[in-house]
């Protein structure tokens, strides 16, 4: 599976730094959020991200010119839905929440699509449980996600397909995460 277009779903601190390593990556990135207050508060912040990596040298005016490019914002989980690859949940650790959006996520995604959460508190295994593509779920958790040597930990359930971890490692590597890879 290739993935081109990335869908971060929940624009707060987490949210907006997997947009930020997703945009630089190369990825058409959308993210998502219910309030587009919210959503124009994300876009200044990973601006001003790419701002200061232009001003450190870390990355050149055309690499922030094309990541600039690759970022989009909406307010519907279902649109987004529609458009991804890789579908990854970043919203509020709250249970019902979660399971909220991996309902629609099970609903409205593309039938190959990945679907992940960054949750540091609720395991995948109970999200992908109430969906139908168990094989497709998967958690991906951005430790240090600004920082150059953060790392990346893809956590697989039982039912996890080798597609999706191989293609949730691409994804990592191409965003310059150190990979480490366990089980629920």
């Amino acid at each position: 599976m290739q993935i081109k277009t990335i869908a971060i779903i929940g624009a707060g601190p987490t949210g907006r730094a997997i947009a930020y390593l997703s945009i630089l990556a190369g990825y058409q990135t959308i993210l998502e959020a219910v309030s587009q207050e919210f959503l124009d508060d994300a876009v200044t912040e990973i601006r001003d991200y790419l701002k200061n990596a232009v001003a450190t040298g870390s990355i050149t005016p055309q690499q922030e010119t094309q990541a600039r490019a690759n970022l989009e914002t909406s307010r519907s989980v279902e649109d987004v839905c529609r458009a991804a690859d890789l579908l990854i949940e970043s919203a509020q650790e709250e249970l019902e929440v979660k399971l909220e959006i991996f309902t629609l996520f099970d609903k409205f995604a593309k039938p190959a699509a990945i679907l992940a959460t960054s949750s540091q508190t609720i395991p995948i295994t109970d999200l992908a449980e109430i969906t139908f593509r168990g094989e497709n779920c998967v958690a991906l958790r951005f430790e240090n996600p600004l920082s150059p040597s953060g790392r990346l930990e893809i956590i697989q359930t039982k039912q996890t397909s080798e597609e999706t971890v191989t293609a949730s490692i691409e994804v990592g590597k191409r965003m310059g995460r150190k990979i480490l890879i366990t089980r629920s």
